[in-house]
């Protein structure tokens, strides 16, 4: 599976209608919302905000995709197909249609939403997914050191620390080396 780095967008004209593709990374569903929220304030004449999402979350990996009042199957299931055939996640990606008076019909639109979210897609910085967990750790000062050796070595990182007579570490580090830190720091 892949994600997204950091948020992105396409423009193009297609038969005197506007269509801006917005792909963006998002870890949760109301994150998800609070974007779409977001597009639907900055664009509040658009004709139509479509968008398609894969979040993978403890649950499971949640999907969704919405047409916003184009012909069912025309808008946010291209964008999905896009999601899915790349192996995307933790992303949403919408298209925002400004109407320009010429209608496309039922193929164009497919083929135009289609396209836009390619596009914005091939425009993104994509990179392997790597899931990563997090941990709690209390430890003598003596050990901080080694512990930030150890998570260099594995790609990990303090996510937060408390000092007081141990100093408490909250670390993430990429689950295939859980094991390999285990063994050799704890």
């Amino acid at each position: 599976m892949k994600i997204v780095i950091k948020a992105c967008e396409y423009e193009e004209f297609i038969k005197k209608s506007r269509f801006i593709g917005v792909i963006s990374p998002c870890q949760s569903e109301p994150e998800a919302f609070a974007l779409l929220k977001t597009l639907h304030a900055q664009h509040p004449n658009a004709s139509h905000i479509v968008y398609a999402y894969r979040i993978q979350t403890t649950d499971g990996l949640v999907c969704r995709f919405y047409d916003a009042g184009e012909p069912s199957g025309t808008a946010g299931k291209p964008i999905f197909q896009h999601l899915e055939g790349k192996q995307l996640i933790n992303l949403v990606v919408a298209v925002i249609r400004y109407f320009g008076g010429v209608k496309l019909g039922a193929g164009g639109l497919t083929r135009a939403y289609g396209n836009i979210a390619g596009q914005v897609i091939d425009s993104a910085e994509i990179v392997e997914y790597v899931e990563r967990v997090v941990l709690q750790l209390s430890l003598a000062y003596n050990q901080l050191q080694m512990l930030e050796y150890q998570l260099k070595k594995l790609d990990g990182e303090i996510v937060q620390q408390d000092f007081a007579e141990q100093i408490r570490v909250r670390v993430r580090l990429p689950k295939h080396h859980l094991a390999t830190f285990r063994l050799t720091f704890q």
